[in-house]
């Protein structure tokens, strides 16, 4: 039997004490009323950026460096080269076609028009399509844990309870929170709102203008309708219901970041994107067409104020790219038996070249087409830099009792 190792439990709980710190708890899980986060607003405009602008932002955070490539300089983004949050999906090689890619999120940030398109990843099978997207996605996951990357959604104390009450004795598990952790300027009416962000936008840089677009989403707006409703049109009473929250993005907690991947066509229809009925919801609420028994679920509902990920896209069925097109082009998604709602997600896929050249030579394709922003991801061609993917992989401390012979991976 091997011999105990030394210590005990108690040293082994104090370590774990140390590095959960509640203070950073506290912090990453802020909440406050709505006048609160007015306040924040106005000192920091940039909690309520949309998704292009925070995924461009995040990239930039990480800063870059300018590289000699054969003749000409070349952009080396650090967050794709040296991501310090995952080491092992770095990236090696693709200056060029990253920096392209980077440029496109530039000018979406910016409202040029790709902000309006689906982003396609085009190249061979191990070109590190899906290890970009994974970067995009963990990076936006620990970005949204950051001061500068910060950002807020709300929840609604119920109507039948008096606010003030609520907070004197708080019950979490009453909250009713926004399904799809939507940016809470929505509240304001879209008339104020313009004139509001046109006040705030007159004091920003032009890099920084900010845009909050759309209407609440359906079961938001319902509950809004009956406090205005109860409060006989008091604005000022019904934000009273309004608890702000920190948004912590998750792919795990499907909390704006999504992931679609294409599986049997017998078992898979259109609402996987957008929602469904909740069945056992309808007997307490009476209709099918209450938005309380509706579950706003769908990839795109989770994939707000974050990304989408479609794996393989173009393997689609048809009936999944009409909700992609209205997606992409129009920001808009229609959930059944509900308006079209609003959404602010960056789209993403990725496919090989039969698939792509399959859709080039499809004319019934071509509203996607006119639709997407290919971005070739090549195989790397520099021997440097495929040294440098061999050593990520093959390195004493992934490969634990080999030893690896000298000049073996220039060979």
């Amino acid at each position: 039997m091997a011999d105990p190792i030394p210590g005990d439990s108690r040293d082994i709980l104090e370590r774990v004490r140390s590095l959960m710190a509640p203070e950073d708890y506290r912090k990453l899980h802020w909440e406050g009323s709505f006048h609160d986060y007015l306040d924040l607003f106005q000192r920091q405009p940039r909690v309520a950026r949309n998704a292009w602008q925070r995924v461009y932002d995040m990239i930039m955070s990480f800063g870059y460096d300018i590289i000699e490539d054969g003749k000409e300089e070349v952009v080396r983004y650090r967050f794709f080269y040296n991501p310090e949050f995952s080491p092992d999906d770095a990236v090696y090689g693709l200056e060029r076609h990253l920096a392209h890619l980077v440029n496109v999120f530039k000018a979406a940030a910016r409202r040029y028009g790709p902000e309006r398109r689906v982003l396609l990843l085009h190249g061979p099978v191990g070109s590190s399509k899906s290890t970009i997207v994974r970067l995009l996605k963990r990076g936006l996951e620990e970005y949204s844990k950051t001061d500068e990357g910060a950002l807020y959604s709300f929840s609604w104390i119920p109507m039948d309870m008096n606010p003030a009450e609520w907070l004197q004795n708080p019950d979490y598990t009453k909250l009713d929170p926004c399904p799809m952790n939507e940016e809470p300027l929505k509240i304001i009416p879209a008339e104020v709102r313009e004139t509001i962000l046109e006040e705030i936008n007159a004091r920003l840089p032009e890099n920084e203008q900010i845009y909050v677009e759309g209407d609440l989403c359906p079961h938001c707006r319902f509950i809004y309708r009956e406090l205005m409703k109860k409060y006989d049109g008091n604005w000022d009473r019904v934000v009273e219901h309004v608890r702000i929250r920190r948004l912590i993005l998750s792919e795990k907690d499907r909390i704006g970041i999504g992931t679609f991947q294409p599986k049997d066509e017998k078992n898979q229809d259109s609402t996987e994107l957008t929602g469904d009925i909740n069945y056992r919801k309808i007997a307490i609420f009476g209709s099918d067409s209450d938005p309380r028994a509706f579950n706003f679920d769908g990839e795109f509902c989770v994939a707000n104020r974050g990304i989408i990920e479609f794996i393989e896209v173009l393997k689609l069925d048809v009936a999944f790219l009409y909700d992609l097109l209205g997606a992409s082009q129009e920001h808009l998604i229609k959930p059944k038996k509900f308006a079209q709602t609003t959404i602010d997600e960056v789209i993403i896929g990725h496919t090989n070249e039969p698939e792509y050249r399959k859709l080039q030579n499809n004319e019934y394709m071509e509203a996607l087409r006119d639709r997407t922003i290919k971005i070739d991801i090549p195989y790397v061609l520099r021997l440097d830099d495929e040294i440098k993917i061999y050593q990520k992989y093959f390195n004493p401390k992934r490969v634990l009792g080999k030893h690896i012979a000298p000049h073996t991976i220039e060979v």
